[in-house]
């Protein structure tokens, strides 16, 4: 096996012709003499197995042509501890009976390395996310990428590229759009029940803040772990739980350098849904701007036809309820969705489940010749699916690089505290050098994105 050195020099940071030859399938699915055809199973690797991954193996399993269309036979990650409770937990929850080799490497370009690799999955955390993603595309390997996508703009735009440019099938982990539910909602917004739209609303999702604001003593580094290659792109910051466990306090969902925060980490669900319900998958808002410069402050967008996008309830759209209290309507908030206004009524949507006011605006079927949105039952599997197919899955990259760039337009226009006006052909803040200063963010060799994908 070739040394990740070698191969980082040689596939990744080369910008000779050899890079510019993409694959058309993955290895697998062509049969060969010595491996199996795309009626086979699909040779899989994960890069990163904490938290989300082990999380993921109800969706393997629960794939109707899981175990026996896919498998796992290889693991990375900078903890070799985590990889081994993975292949564990792994082997009891999907395999059942079944075994096999799973490789385990903790650098992941050693991974990418093997040829008999077909496809990864990359639940790392955001600052790790889009190197990895264009690594893989790079390598020839199909991608499942967790959200939030990335860590800033231009990173989500060099992964669309690296995916295009290499022609992998890449779906990103909103998963909504595999929901049957969200999918009624969304060809229910898409042909007009409401009438025309005017506002959405989703919930107030704090941004992340800086390391310097949280006081985090250092602590022994677990062994097994380089936690410098954790750190990747970003500057080292000494060992400790609270930074590398996602949720304790702060964890490094709620750290600048490592995360956009909840803004992102749920946003990117809920703000994905907002999109494909106005129909704006290729574009996103005109204009930005919060309440304040806050990391937690309100948040409204405009778009270019007039709608309104909330961060937290605005006053005008707050109701006074029958005690004579004024908030939010009777209806809950949605968590990872949001609350649509149109001239006819209000479509309440969830993960999996929506309904409006008045109810009738959902009774009534929708004609045989409505407009159809894509379809799929099963995210994991749709991603299968479109391996073989080579066709694009329900939750694109594109899809997934215009939700998270409302996150990070969020978070930018909290960091400035004053109106924005974007571009969202250019994806520039027009005329606006500070702004657009923040669409980027300075990283650490070698772990720099490449300056072509």
């Amino acid at each position: 096996m070739r040394t990740g050195a070698s191969f980082s020099r040689r596939r990744f940071l080369s910008t000779t012709a050899a890079l510019a030859a993409p694959y058309l399938l993955p290895s697998g699915v062509l049969a060969g003499a010595d491996r199996a055809g795309a009626n086979d199973r699909i040779n899989l690797a994960w890069i990163g197995v904490g938290r989300r991954a082990h999380q993921m193996h109800g969706d393997l399993a629960s794939a109707p042509s899981m175990p026996g269309e896919a498998r796992v036979v290889a693991v990375s990650d900078v903890y070799l501890e985590k990889c081994r409770l993975y292949i564990e937990a792994y082997r009891e929850k999907v395999l059942k009976a079944e075994g096999g080799p799973i490789a385990v490497y903790q650098d992941y370009r050693e991974l990418l390395d093997r040829g008999d690799i077909d496809a990864v999955i990359v639940p790392t955390p955001e600052h790790w996310r889009a190197l990895a993603c264009i690594h893989a595309c790079q390598a020839g390997k199909d991608v499942y990428a967790e959200k939030p996508l990335s860590l800033t703009v231009r990173e989500g735009r060099a992964m669309v590229q690296a995916a295009r440019r290499y022609k992998r099938v890449f779906q990103v982990g909103t998963q909504q759009r595999s929901m049957f539910r969200n999918r009624e909602a969304t060809e229910l917004l898409r042909n007009g029940r409401l009438g025309k739209l005017s506002a959405v609303v989703c919930g107030l999702w704090a941004s992340s803040r800086p390391y310097a604001d949280f006081d985090i003593p250092a602590e022994p580094i677990p062994a097994g772990m380089d936690w410098d290659r954790w750190c990747g792109p970003t500057e080292p910051v000494p060992y400790n739980d609270r930074v590398y466990l996602t949720y304790n306090d702060p964890g490094w969902h709620n750290i600048w350098q490592y995360s956009g925060g909840n803004l992102a980490n749920t946003g990117s669900h809920a703000l994905d849904i907002v999109q494909w319900g106005l129909g704006t998958d290729d574009t996103g808002p005109v204009e930005v701007w919060a309440e304040s410069a806050s990391h937690n402050a309100r948040l409204t967008y405009r778009y270019a036809n007039g709608v309104m996008l909330h961060i937290g309830f605005p006053p005008e759209l707050e109701e006074t309820s029958a005690a004579g209290k004024k908030g939010p309507p009777e209806e809950e908030m949605p968590a990872f969705g949001g609350i649509f206004y149109g001239e006819r009524g209000r479509l309440f949507e969830h993960r999996g489940r929506f309904n409006t006011i008045p109810i009738a605006l959902s009774q009534e079927p929708l004609p045989s010749d409505a407009v159809r949105v894509y379809k799929s039952d099963h995210h994991f599997q749709n991603w299968i699916d479109c391996i073989k197919s080579r066709q694009q899955p329900a939750a694109d990259v594109e899809i997934g690089h215009r939700a998270c760039t409302i996150c990070h337009l969020g978070g930018i226009a909290r960091k400035l505290g004053r109106k924005l006006r974007w571009d969202p052909q250019r994806e520039i803040f027009p005329g606006d050098d500070e702004a657009n200063a923040c669409l980027d963010r300075p990283q650490r060799k070698p772990h720099q994105l490449p300056e072509t994908v």
